[in-house]
């Protein structure tokens, strides 16, 4: 073969082997810590594009959920995150759109294989929820331990409630810590911070703007904080029967996506991550607005989340 034949062939093989290549890229095991955004969307209402709020963290394998909002349990499957390596869920408060499927999660998770304890984080009631979700769902899970053979799930999940911030839980992947945000009538209401060897990740919740969240997040490698942009409220709002009320809760409650960065620049973090987006779909709203806003204050990379982002 001639040196032209050679080129022309190399050439022509060029894209297959490139695609070869990318998804052999994908699968490989990432080294270090992962954060997967599960759910970007603010509120309790199923969106068409986004899904609720939740977001998981993987050290060396192990899972720590963070919120549960709808549909968490398929948007980890969807991830490639397999349900048995659930190690934590954090709950940041009881808004329906973080815990609505709690249970559901440990649940199914114990159906996809789990026999390893699960400790589970939050403010009270959490215990009790706990306790009334595997009160509730004991028909299908005493006639799966006896037919299936299947541990019993209810001993491996272990609550533990929050009234204040600071120490969580430390393990040989990850030390937690927490404190509280301003979420009324939502208290306590919290933020988590993930320090794991390779990078500090903080999830702030559901906030009005927090001195405690720029004091727990300084020098974080990433903060993923809600967001919202007021001038787009009044359309969310419009067609709702409480739209007085919901309006006045949404915005004294919440973060606007320019004060994200306010946030994000006070406490010296890496890379600012907007979630919990509100409103969560609007044809009026670009991706370059939300980004904007938070670039009126913060100096560092601003990423505008999304369903499966990993980050």
């Amino acid at each position: 073969m001639d040196r032209r034949t050679f080129l022309a062939a190399a050439a022509a093989l060029a894209p297959g082997l490139r695609g070869r290549l990318d998804r052999v890229a994908r699968r490989a095991p990432r080294a270090g810590s992962r954060l997967i955004l599960l759910g970007t969307a603010g509120g309790p209402r199923p969106r068409a594009t986004r899904s609720a709020p939740a977001q998981v963290i993987i050290v060396n394998g192990a899972a720590y959920v963070i919120d549960c909002g709808n549909g968490v349990a398929r948007q980890l499957v969807a991830a490639g995150v397999p349900l048995r390596s659930i190690r934590g869920v954090f709950i940041t408060h009881h808004h329906s759109d973080h815990n609505a499927d709690y249970g559901t999660l440990l649940l199914l998770a114990w159906t996809a294989g789990l026999s390893t304890p699960v400790d589970t984080w939050g403010p009270p009631p959490l215990q009790r929820i706990t306790e009334t979700f595997f009160e509730m769902s004991a028909t299908d899970i005493d006639a799966r331990v006896r037919d299936e053979g299947r541990p019993d799930p209810r001993p491996l999940v272990r609550a533990h409630e929050l009234t204040g911030g600071g120490r969580v839980v430390e393990d040989s992947n990850v030390r937690v810590t927490s404190t509280v945000v301003d979420h009324p009538p939502m208290n306590p209401s919290f933020a988590y911070r993930f320090d794991a060897p390779d990078r500090s990740i903080v999830i702030s919740g559901d906030t009005r703007r927090s001195d405690a969240l720029v004091a727990l997040a300084r020098g974080a490698d990433v903060l993923v904080h809600e967001a919202m942009l007021p001038a787009a409220v009044e359309r969310l709002v419009a067609n709702v029967p409480n739209a007085s009320d919901l309006k006045r809760s949404i915005l004294s409650h919440h973060t606007t996506a320019e004060d994200a960065g306010y946030v994000a620049q006070a406490a010296g973090v890496g890379t600012l991550v907007l979630s919990h987006l509100v409103p969560a779909e609007d044809a009026g709203v670009s991706d370059a607005m939300w980004i904007d806003a938070a670039r009126r204050h913060f100096r560092g990379r601003v990423i505008l989340g999304r369903d499966l982002l990993d980050i």
